[in-house]
């Protein structure tokens, strides 16, 4: 399940996605990510849908990437998604017992589970085609006027994007400690909450040693290469060309649609 985690991933490739500008995505995600939160009506969000159905295709991403990225969230969705099913109140529609279901708890639970699904498309989508350098630059980029009072731009980048990296890197080593762990005999699945609680103790104490390694590793690497002493230059400079012009006017165009959407609604 670890594995699934693609947020913060990176799939090479030479799609329409993979060639925008990185500040163009992580613009278009950040507008992306409020409006699919704001929106309150399923017409809104089944245009929402048919924006991230576009955007998936135009990656070429396989969409066993962003099915897998979904996965690993499944039961804080399920959580959420019965928490308004039962505990919203209005018109019954289904009643067990003390048990009741309404409607505008059903509305409510589907424009949640929508709401969080393509948030977290949206995320995976910028991850897994922007490499981790440019994803650093173009944070640098956009917050470069920061700078001028005071701001550490660049570490601040440099840290989103570590962050960003390290989450696949930290799943895949969890995942390889409890595949040690089961192959000298542990089960992770059988018992009640104390005693899971009590398997993932020789998972957990591994990973954090392994954290604190490579924070250390990191640390030396980068203070070898001098980091922090001077201005700092992209291996590969990137412009806004026409294509991140054509997908701002779509994005507009997108944005415009939901606007009188929800102002008519």
């Amino acid at each position: 399940m670890l594995r699934d985690i693609t947020v913060g991933r990176y799939v090479n490739g030479r799609s329409l996605l993979h060639r925008l500008d990185p500040r163009s995505k992580i613009i278009f995600t950040l507008i992306f990510s409020f409006v699919s939160l704001s929106c309150s009506s399923f017409v809104s969000m089944a245009v929402i849908g048919i924006l991230t159905a576009a955007a998936s295709a135009a990656s070429k991403v396989p969409i066993k990437y962003i099915i897998n990225g979904l996965k690993p969230m499944r039961w804080f969705l399920l959580f959420t998604v019965v928490v308004d099913l039962l505990f919203i109140d209005g018109n019954v529609i289904f009643r067990i017992g003390a048990v009741h279901i309404t409607q505008e708890g059903a509305e409510t639970a589907a424009l949640m589970a929508l709401r969080f699904i393509f948030f977290i498309t949206s995320a995976s989508l910028l991850t897994l085609t922007t490499p981790p350098i440019a994803l650093t630059d173009g944070f640098a980029r956009l917050m470069r006027p920061l700078k001028y009072i005071g701001v550490p731009t660049d570490d601040i980048a440099m840290i989103i994007s570590i962050t960003l990296r390290s989450i696949p890197s930290f799943a895949d080593e969890a995942e390889r400690i409890m595949k040690a762990q089961r192959a000298r005999g542990a089960d992770f699945s059988k018992g009640g909450i104390i005693s899971r609680a009590r398997a993932i103790i020789p998972v957990t104490i591994p990973l954090f040693l392994s954290v604190f390694r490579r924070a250390d590793e990191l640390s030396l690497a980068m203070d070898s290469r001098c980091y922090g002493k001077g201005s700092r230059t992209p291996r590969k400079k990137t412009h806004f060309g026409k294509t991140d012009l054509a997908a701002l006017i779509i994005m507009i165009f997108f944005c415009g649609i939901l606007a009188i959407i929800e102002f008519n609604n």
